[in-house]
């Protein structure tokens, strides 16, 4: 059966051809990695967001007749240096560290699909010089950078979402030029051209539909380095000032009574870290191994015929 000329654009716009959604969907949820992924990220925001409803205990208030004590059954995590109750700061700094991380991740996306966009559209010298200044912002050390700013500022979740966007958006940027410098020669978008359609109108309606797949891979990372990021901060004291708890602070706390053997300060935290950025990272390899067309002849057991 002949196809006219825009039925194939259509279908190469939309990508029918291949059926993306029920690869999508087959891919995924026969990827291990998606359903720990997606039961770690449930179990944490669930302690997180849930936990402080059910077990309704101050993070702020000082215990002081209680001061570094193991855990008990009134303090299932024990108590730190101020005899504040370690599991509610646990389950407040776990809703800090993912609100931060995820907002900062989705604006650090917002910038990067923008700049990226722009540059693999129009080309030329000005993607050259918007490539330059990628270059130049991936050469300094993200974190380094991040403790340089900070230390001319007092951190607030706001500021911090805005410092980390700022210097971590240069990745997704790149990503998008490349789909973009690819998909701007296909048929649908020169067809789009040829009627008048505006930059904008193509970016929207054609271009960003078929790049979702390499944002959301490169969003669920992102989430995943901010949290690290925060936790690395608040280590070496740079992140968001006290009393507000976060892992990476508590941390940083516990390590003075690591010789007096306080574990309950050190290992919480640091296993909440932990789980956080298994959790995402296992997710964002399930979403790129769905995403990704050349894993669906591996996937069936052989290429297409």
């Amino acid at each position: 059966m002949v196809q006219s000329d825009s039925t194939r654009i259509e279908l190469d716009a939309q990508g029918i051809g291949a059926e993306p959604k029920s690869r999508f969907r087959r891919i995924f949820w026969h990827h291990p990695l998606a359903w720990m992924g997606l039961v770690g990220i449930a179990v944490l925001l669930g302690f997180a967001f849930i936990g402080p409803l059910v077990y309704r205990a101050s993070p702020y208030a000082m215990h002081l007749t209680m001061i570094l004590k193991p855990p008990s059954t009134h303090f299932p995590l024990g108590t730190n240096n101020l005899g504040r109750n370690m599991l509610a700061r646990l389950m407040l700094g776990g809703q800090t560290s993912l609100e931060v991380g995820v907002a900062a991740a989705l604006s650090s996306m917002v910038i990067g699909i923008a700049y990226g966009v722009v540059a693999g559209f129009v080309g030329g010298w000005v993607d050259a010089l918007m490539m330059r200044v990628v270059d130049l912002l991936r050469s300094i050390p993200g974190l380094f950078l991040l403790i340089f700013l900070d230390s001319f500022v007092t951190p607030t979740p706001g500021l911090l979402i805005l410092l980390i966007a700022l210097t971590s958006w240069h990745g997704v940027s790149r990503l998008v030029r490349a789909e973009v410098l690819s998909l701007k020669e296909r048929l649908f978008v020169e067809a789009a051209r040829a009627v008048g359609a505006r930059m904008g109108h193509i970016a929207i309606k054609h271009l960003l539909p078929n790049i979702y797949g390499t944002v959301i891979v490169a969003t669920t990372f992102m989430v995943a380095d901010a949290v690290l990021v925060i936790a690395s901060l608040s280590f070496v004291g740079m992140g968001l000032p006290p009393p507000v708890p976060n892992w990476g602070a508590m941390l940083s706390d516990a390590m003075t009574y690591v010789p007096q053997h306080a574990w309950w300060l050190v290992y919480p935290p640091g296993l909440a870290v932990l789980w956080t950025i298994l959790s995402i990272s296992f997710l964002g390899d399930a979403f790129r191994a769905a995403l990704d067309t050349r894993l669906d002849s591996a996937f069936r057991g052989g290429p297409r015929t």
